[in-house]
C-alpha cells in the first residue's frame, strides 16, 4: 500500500492486511458514519481500489446531526467518491422506538437492510462497515451482530486493526477526521426505557448545539460533549472532566428544551447509559 511508512511495525502490518482484504474486491460500498473509524476504512478501499470502485453510503434520519451529515459530504468529496445519503427509518421499528437494551441491533439491522438494496442496484457485492478490532471485545455493542446478520462484515476487524491503530493510521495518511472526538448517534444520549422519538432526537440535537456554542463564547474549549435524556423532562450534561469547575448556571442555561438541567460532576464517559442497565449482558 502506497503512503508514510509507520514507525510502527504493527500497524504496518495490520494496514498491509487491510489493503490486502480490499484490493481483490471488484467494487465496495461502505457504510461511512463520518467518523473515524469508516472514514479510515473508506480511504483505505480508495487506496486499494481507487476512487472510482468504492461507494460511501451515510444513513441520513433523524438520528444523525446536521453537522455530523455535513462533516461526512465534505470528508467523502475529499476522497472523491461517489457518495449516496440514503434515508433510513429506524422509527419504524417497534424495538428502536421502545428504546430497550438491544435498541442499536434495530438500527444497525435497518442501515444494512437499506445499504445491501443499495449496493445491488450499483453492482456492488460486499458492504463493510466500520467496526474495529477493540469494538467487538467490548462488553456492549448489540449492533455488531445485527449488522454481521444482515450481510455487512468488518474489515477492520479482520485485519486486527484497534481503535488507537485506527487514529495513528488516520494520523499517517493526514485525514482530517484524524482527532475528531466520538460522535454517537442522537439516540445513544436517550436512556434506556425514554421511548424513543424524531422530536425527542431534535430536542437533544439542539441542546447540545446551544450548549457547545455557550462553552465556545465562554472560551471553554470542549472536546466531548453530551447532553442526556434521562426522562421526566431531565437533562444530564456531560463534558470533559477538565472543564467541570468552569461550566456553570449560565452555560447549562443554553441547554433548551428540558424542566431540569444537571452537570454530571464524573464528566464525558461513552456508552455512560449502559451503566444504568440492570442486566447488560443479556444485550451482548
Amino acid at each position: 500500500m502506497s503512503g508514510v511508512i509507520s514507525p510502527d511495525p504493527g500497524l504496518d502490518a495490520r494496514l498491509a492486511a487491510l489493503d490486502a482484504l480490499l484490493t481483490p474486491l471488484p467494487g465496495v460500498l461502505v457504510a461511512f458514519s463520518g467518523g473515524v473509524d469508516s472514514g479510515l476504512l473508506l480511504a483505505a478501499a480508495v487506496r486499494a481500489l481507487g476512487a472510482d470502485r468504492v461507494v460511501a453510503a451515510t444513513a441520513v434520519s433523524p438520528s444523525l446531526p446536521a453537522a455530523e451529515r455535513a462533516g461526512a459530504v465534505e470528508f467523502a468529496a475529499g476522497l472523491g467518491v461517489r457518495h449516496e445519503l440514503p434515508r433510513t427509518d429506524e422509527l419504524s421499528r417497534a424495538g428502536y422506538v421502545a428504546n430497550a437494551g438491544d435498541r442499536c441491533a434495530f438500527c444497525k439491522t435497518e442501515l444494512v437492510d437499506v445499504l445491501m438494496p443499495l449496493a445491488r442496484d450499483l453492482g456492488i457485492a460486499d458492504v463493510v462497515t466500520g467496526t474495529n478490532a477493540d469494538d467487538v471485545v467490548a462488553g456492549f455493542r448489540p449492533g455488531i451482530r445485527a449488522a454481521a446478520a444482515a450481510g455487512a462484515w468488518t474489515p477492520l476487524v479482520r485485519a486486527g486493526l484497534t481503535k488507537d491503530d485506527v487514529r495513528a493510521a488516520a494520523r499517517l495518511w493526514d485525514l482530517s477526521l484524524a482527532d475528531k472526538p466520538a460522535a454517537a448517534c442522537l439516540a445513544s444520549r436517550i436512556a434506556y426505557g425514554v421511548p424513543v422519538s424524531a422530536e425527542g432526537l431534535a430536542r437533544v440535537e439542539a441542546a447540545e448545539a446551544g450548549l457547545r456554542a455557550a462553552l465556545a463564547e465562554a472560551g471553554l474549549p470542549v472536546r466531548n460533549l453530551r447532553v442526556r435524556d434521562m426522562g421526566d423532562d431531565v437533562a444530564r450534561v456531560e463534558v470533559d472532566a477538565a472543564l467541570l469547575p468552569d461550566v456553570g448556571p449560565e452555560q447549562l442555561a443554553a441547554v433548551r428544551g428540558f424542566a431540569r438541567v444537571e452537570l454530571d460532576p464524573r464528566g464525558f464517559r461513552s456508552g455512560s447509559m449502559n451503566e444504568l442497565l440492570p442486566d447488560p449482558v443479556r444485550y451482548r
